[in-house]
């Protein structure tokens, strides 16, 4: 008898952590590899952050909380929300999750029905048809040009709907792209998805990391009605170096934000107790670091433009977010999986993969890593793009 679902068969392993755990292994067999790959920042978490998780094991704070976070640390979020993101969410719409992967998840097992279609533009961040999968819904990929930066116009998103289309995600600023949507490209997408009634699930854990000038919007802020179909993902791995402390939140409307709380309390119950202490003096304490952070990736950023620009064989556009680039290898001739393979054992180089987001002619590139490893990395992969 076949015990596994066909949900669970319908889902691709992660590229990204399987390239990771190659990296790991050729690392302990001796290997110097020099990588392009991570999804997490190169910094530690700051001090007071630890210090405030260190202080609440010390005072006890070990036990179960309230499986939707603590009231502290909700209310710090939603008034967080209000003054930076002009979002008017009141702490019990705010859901505080193991992460924001498990919080996109939440939120797409509250709203999907078996056999609801979810827009999902392309490159996409790897996880997202794998969890509509897994949610019962259908993920309908919309492929994105890299002439409009890699963003989806209304357009496309209308010729894409059917009567079965739930929801649309997006994701500003872009895993892997670095595309940041203005105001005007949100307010132009939200009137589709308003006329149409459709929700949108907006991924904005990279909120901070934006660049020359760009501004994050949450699409949530624009008019009520389109913040009546919005759940917003956040978190406080890439702002503030916690990747490890799994700590992600969801901010919905009142309906939406009950069912994801109802989903929490029979899976994982509350995220870590003393890990949200650590998130309340994230968001309590001083942001200097942020400003070092965002700054620091500024110049790998600029570095790393110069360098692919130069590259023959390649194309590349500017991120304007996040710490990625996503490189365009089609003149390259080759299918973005044998491409990385070749880099990665070739030429010590580790990379993402295009197939894992989408789009089978490129490469994700990470600059969380030092100046140093950047170099030589995109020494190597000129040598590698001069032979093919």
């Amino acid at each position: 008898m076949d015990q596994i679902s066909n949900r669970v068969k319908s889902v691709t392993p992660s590229l990204t952590l399987s390239v990771t755990n190659e990296v790991k292994r050729l690392i302990a067999e001796g290997e110097t590899v020099f990588g392009l790959a991570g999804g997490e920042p190169d910094f530690d978490t700051p001090e007071h952050i630890k210090e405030a998780a260190i202080k609440a094991l010390q005072d006890g704070k070990t036990k179960y909380t309230p499986s939707s976070g603590i009231p502290e640390l909700r209310e710090a979020i939603a008034n967080k929300l209000q003054t930076e993101n002009n979002l008017n969410y009141s702490p019990s719409d705010i859901v505080v999750s193991t992460g924001g992967k498990q919080a996109c998840f939440n939120a797409l097992c509250a709203v999907l029905e078996e056999g609801d279609e979810v827009i999902i533009p392309a490159p996409y961040w790897v996880s997202y048809p794998e969890m509509v999968k897994l949610a019962g819904g259908v993920p309908v990929i919309i492929e994105t040009q890299e002439s409009n930066y890699w963003k989806i116009t209304p357009e496309q998103f209308e010729e894409a709907m059917t009567p079965s289309t739930k929801m649309i995600i997006l994701n500003s600023p872009g895993n892997p792209t670095g595309a940041v949507y203005s105001r005007e490209e949100l307010t132009a997408l939200g009137e589709v998805a308003t006329y149409e009634d459709i929700l949108i699930l907006s991924d904005e854990i990279y909120e901070k990391l934006t660049y020359g000038g760009a501004e994050h919007v949450s699409i949530g802020s624009i008019n009520e009605e389109i913040a009546a179909l919005t759940i917003t993902v956040g978190g406080f791995s890439k702002a503030y170096a916690m990747t490890g402390w799994r700590l992600g939140y969801t901010a919905a409307p009142p309906e939406i934000a009950k069912a994801i709380a109802t989903i929490q309390s029979h899976t994982t119950s509350n995220a870590t107790s003393f890990a949200q202490y650590g998130g309340l003096a994230a968001l309590e304490g001083p942001k200097s670091f942020i400003t070092d952070l965002v700054g620091e990736y500024d110049v790998r950023r600029q570095f790393m433009l110069g360098r692919l620009k130069s590259i023959k064989g390649i194309r590349v556009t500017e991120p304007k977010g996040a710490f990625y680039f996503f490189v365009n290898c089609v003149d390259l001739g080759m299918k973005s999986q044998n491409l990385a393979d070749k880099l990665l054992t070739r030429y010590q180089v580790a990379a993402v993969p295009g197939a894992a987001f989408g789009h089978d002619h490129g490469l994700r590139l990470s600059y969380c890593t030092t100046f140093d490893v950047l170099s030589e990395a995109l020494d190597r992969l000129e040598s590698f793009c001069q032979e093919h």
